[in-house]
């Protein structure tokens, strides 16, 4: 029997490693045993480090762990140092000593049994714990490679995600949406027809009382912007301004074709119209400016059968305090409601009736039709609110044609009157003592100032309006003045006052006068010129008075009869008017607060007011006025 240990292919990677001490199943050498001692000793690492790691470094941690699993699972495959006995009886042999140091080849069967045993077992969990080792690496690269070839099958067999066919099914739902909508909508503008209108009907109690209203609730509004268009085709006119129910008062720009001599800017206060022409306007009329012009204002007459005239007189008399009706339940004859419309300003009821009392009589002739033709039957439509306020209203009016006007409530703003129509109104209430003692000091202070320069503005009547300018000295009593007449651009009237009161007048052509416009005339020449000078005692016109006041510096009657109307601006100062005089001529005074006289009113007969406007200044010396030639008296021959 061949005893001799078979050779290993590579005992330096193969070797089992030496089990550590206290193992479960592993004998521990003896004390004194050849083996332990070349384990200690003569092993590869000489260091007492692993031989079968081949390196040198430590068995510390997991990693010492994981190569001990790894060597003991090649070990478990190769093992070239023991062999088990066959069925024959043959014994193993192992090239390692006993514990005494001897060779273990002749140990006996029971022996060899066990220790066979004992190192099967340890092997066993030994490759039991490689192999568990081995599947975890397997695991863990099977896990760390993306699988790609199964994702990519999975994603051909499986097609859209679900959010896509989401996507798909909501585009689709829209576009059915849109197209159902678009086809709703055009049957539905081919088939469209509007309401019918609501046929006309009688009023209720609630608009006849609204209609019956209209002129209470404008004079209770006191003011509204208006617009008027009367007329057709080239005879039509425009106006464009406010109208003011509480003074009767009117401020309009006139425009139109059909605007004549009356276009540019209009004022009137009842009866009294006055007119700041502009032949150069623009035909299409704007907003007057809301502090009126001071100058180039006259008296004017409107020629009779001027279509102007009855649109005035309806706009100042859509005004009353009273209703127009004994009974707000009994609406006028023929009085319809018509429609309902919308603007801005909210819902209007259209209301067919005639014109209230003490309004021109709507005209029922049928004329040309146009832009602003009322019904077709001529009759005046209203445009009401449910508070009762007129916004338009449509009629035909004699000598006019088609009048439509239209009302801006919300424009309402304060007018003032021009200083020919007397200026803005004020409230009257007596005298202070500071104002009385300026008025009482008012003669002494003008001789203070010896003279003034005078500029004369005085609409006396309907044909007569006056613009004058000269000189005023108070110290001689004295004026001298050229005066013009609109009506009359290239003749003046030369005026001369002396210190008796005595007047003298001449007329001469404009160029033999000082020259100047009408409307802006020059002061007269000096010295007076020679002519035919008409001299007379100081009348009752009202130019001869206004003049004769202002020379007799402020002799304003008994105290206690002034009254100071307002407060009030002339030449950039303050002034107090302070009016006084008898009822038939009254008279105004414009003093500062220094106690100067800054210009002075007197009322005329055509309800105007004429004034001198007064500038302290050195004035010329005048000369005295021509005497009257005495009357020659031949002796009565002696009767015989």
């Amino acid at each position: 029997m061949d005893t001799s240990p078979t050779p290993a292919p590579d005992t330096a990677r193969t070797t089992t490693p030496r089990p550590e001490a206290g193992s479960p199943g592993t004998p521990r050498p003896e004390a004194g045993s050849t083996a332990a001692s070349r384990a200690e000793a003569g092993s590869p690492g000489g260091d007492g480090s692993d031989p079968a790691s081949g390196s040198g470094r430590h068995r510390t941690g997991s990693a010492g762990a994981a190569s001990a699993a790894g060597r003991a699972t090649d070990t478990g495959k190769r093992s070239t140092t023991s062999r088990a006995t066959d069925t024959g009886g043959r014994s193993t042999t192992s090239p390692t000593n006993d514990a005494g140091g001897r060779s273990t080849a002749g140990r006996s069967a029971g022996g060899a049994r066990r220790s066979t045993a004992g190192r099967k077992t340890t092997d066993t969990r030994r490759a039991a714990a490689a192999r568990s080792l081995a599947e975890n690496r397997e695991t863990t690269r099977r896990d760390d490679i993306p699988d790609t070839a199964d994702t990519t099958e999975a994603a051909d067999t499986a097609g859209p995600t679900s959010a896509g066919r989401r996507r798909r099914t909501v585009l689709l739902l829209l576009g059915l949406t849109a197209v159902t909508s678009a086809t709703a909508l055009v049957l539905g503008l081919l088939s469209w027809a509007p309401d019918p209108p609501e046929p006309s009907r009688p009023l209720t109690v609630s608009e006849s009382e609204r209609l019956a209203a209209v002129r209470v609730t404008n004079l209770r509004d006191l003011r509204a912007g208006v617009r008027v268009t009367a007329g057709t085709g080239a005879t039509r006119i425009e106006l464009v301004g406010w109208v003011d129910w509480s003074r009767s008062l009117l401020y309009l720009d006139v425009g139109g074709p059909g605007a004549g001599a009356e276009r540019g800017l209009l004022q009137k206060s009842g009866k009294v119209l006055v007119i700041r022409p502009d032949p150069a306007a623009v035909p299409t009329p704007a907003a007057p400016p809301l502090v009126a012009p001071e100058d180039r204002w006259r008296l004017h007459r409107l020629a009779p059968g001027t279509q102007l005239a009855p649109v005035l007189d309806l706009l100042l008399g859509l005004a009353a305090d009273r209703p127009d009706t004994p009974t707000p339940t009994a609406p006028p004859s023929g009085a319809r409601w018509i429609a309902r419309e919308t603007v801005p300003a909210g819902p209007l009821d259209v209301i067919q009736a005639p014109l209230p009392s003490g309004t021109p009589a709507a005209s029922t002739a049928v004329g040309t039709p146009g832009a602003a033709t009322p019904a077709p039957d001529g009759q005046t439509r209203y445009w009401l609110d449910q508070d009762a306020r007129l916004h338009k209203l449509v009629t035909r009016l004699p000598g006019a044609g088609p009048v439509t006007m239209i009302f801006n409530r919300a424009d309402r703003p304060t007018l003032r009157p021009v200083d020919a129509l007397g200026g803005r109104p004020g409230l009257p209430r007596a005298l202070t003592d500071a104002e009385q003692r300026r008025l009482d000091r008012l003669p002494v202070r003008l001789r203070a100032h010896g003279g003034a320069t005078l500029t004369l503005t005085a609409p006396m009547g309907t044909d007569t309006n006056l613009r004058g300018a000269g000189w005023l000295s108070w110290t001689a009593r004295t004026a001298y003045l050229a005066v013009a007449d609109l009506g009359v651009p290239d003749r003046r009237t030369l005026l001369r006052r002396d210190a008796a009161g005595l007047l003298a007048r001449v007329d001469l052509p404009a160029v033999n006068a000082g020259g100047g416009t009408a409307e802006a005339p020059a002061r007269p020449p000096l010295p007076p010129p020679a002519g035919a000078w008409r001299v007379s005692r100081p009348g009752r016109d009202h130019l001869s008075v206004l003049v004769d006041a202002a020379v007799t510096a402020g002799s304003v009657g008994h105290r206690g009869t002034a009254v100071r109307v307002r407060e009030d601006v002339a030449a950039g100062r303050t002034v107090d008017v302070i009016e006084s005089g008898p009822a038939d001529a009254r008279l105004r005074y414009w003093i500062d607060r220094d106690g100067s006289l800054r210009r002075l009113e007197v009322r005329t007969d055509a309800g105007t007011w004429a004034h001198l406007d007064l500038h302290p200044a050195v004035v010329p010396r005048l000369t005295p006025n021509p005497r009257p030639a005495p009357r020659s008296s031949t002796p009565r021959p002696a009767a015989r």
